[in-house]
């Protein structure tokens, strides 16, 4: 199964090509019909979001009249669905106070009585939100330089350690990708946002593929230092590297998706959204570990990438 593993690397590459750029058309999708290339949470675009559900039927122009009673013109308003969300509603506005969102939920609930316990407002101002947007790219980026250079000290013993680095943040950025392309497709499919559960399961899928990916290039060096493999080729090791690391590897990663099927099965309504990310997310992880950093890395030794032509030209 092993022997002959990176011998198909580029369609390895073809798979991640294909899911990418799944991601990418969807992204493109939805900056065309809406302006944005995801649905940004308050969380990023500063606002206040107002989740609510009736005991009775109403419709959106019902909730619309609401708000526009009090000079708020333009609502997004949309239906909430789910097991446990008939009559549910999430309307999104400009940022308002908490007396006028009182007002507001007061207004809401005169129309229609609310169901006791199942109203939610949040509230971010605009200048908090563009904040957080900057947060999330620097820790991105912040993760990503922390990476290379960890890899690189560690690999500092072995030819050309920087490949080992760029080639899992390469990774990295691949789950990155898958993330962002999953939102953007279910953001049209089921309205899902991007908020900051969601920089936290970005954070949390580098942490995991990281480990993942130095698992694998641990054993490479490893096996790069034992004396009985000295005459194996480059890539007949990384093929044998793989074969030690994997069943720990995809094992370890079961166990944390297994109780992610859980929470999604019998979880909330509200956590679905943020597991599913992670899911997809550590599901990338896995995959990104062994047949997207690795083959990078034989590819990269054996002079097959563009930067690896151009250096011998």
């Amino acid at each position: 199964m092993f022997d002959n593993l990176m011998q198909k690397r580029r369609m390895y590459y073809l798979i991640s090509a294909v899911i990418i750029g799944l991601g990418i058309l969807a992204i493109g999708y939805s900056w065309v019909i809406t302006g944005a290339p995801f649905r940004l949470g308050v969380d990023f675009l500063g606002g206040t979001r107002f989740e609510v559900q009736f005991t009775e039927p109403v419709t959106e122009e019902d909730v619309r009249s609401v708000f526009t009673e009090y000079g708020i013109s333009n609502p997004t308003v949309t239906a909430l669905r789910g097991q446990s969300l008939q009559n549910a509603w999430q309307i999104r506005a400009p940022f308002v106070t908490p007396e006028e969102s009182q007002r507001l939920e007061d207004s809401l609930a005169a129309l229609v009585p609310l169901v006791p316990g199942t109203t939610s407002v949040t509230s971010m101002s605009p200048a908090v939100g563009h904040e957080v947007t900057r947060a999330a790219f620097i820790a991105v980026g912040v993760a990503a330089l922390i990476i290379l250079v960890y890899i690189m000290v560690m690999f500092r013993q072995l030819p050309n350690p920087v490949r080992y680095g760029v080639c899992a943040v390469t990774a990295m950025l691949h789950d990155l990708l898958v993330m962002l392309g999953f939102v953007a497709i279910m953001g049209l499919v089921a309205g899902w946002e991007i908020d900051a559960l969601f920089l936290t399961a970005v954070l949390t899928v580098v942490g995991f593929s990281l480990q993942d990916t130095i698992v694998v290039f641990d054993r490479i060096r490893e096996n790069q230092n034992n004396r009985k493999l000295r005459n194996m080729g480059f890539e007949s090791l990384v093929n044998l590297s793989i074969s030690q690391v994997f069943k720990r590897s995809v094992i370890t990663q079961l166990n944390a998706m297994f109780v992610m099927i859980a929470i999604l099965l019998f979880g909330g309504d509200s956590v679905k959204p943020f597991i599913a990310v992670l899911f997809v997310g550590l599901l990338s992880g896995t995959y990104s570990s062994i047949f997207v950093a690795t083959p990078l890395l034989v590819s990269w030794e054996k002079g097959e990438l563009p930067l690896t032509h151009a250096q011998a030209a």
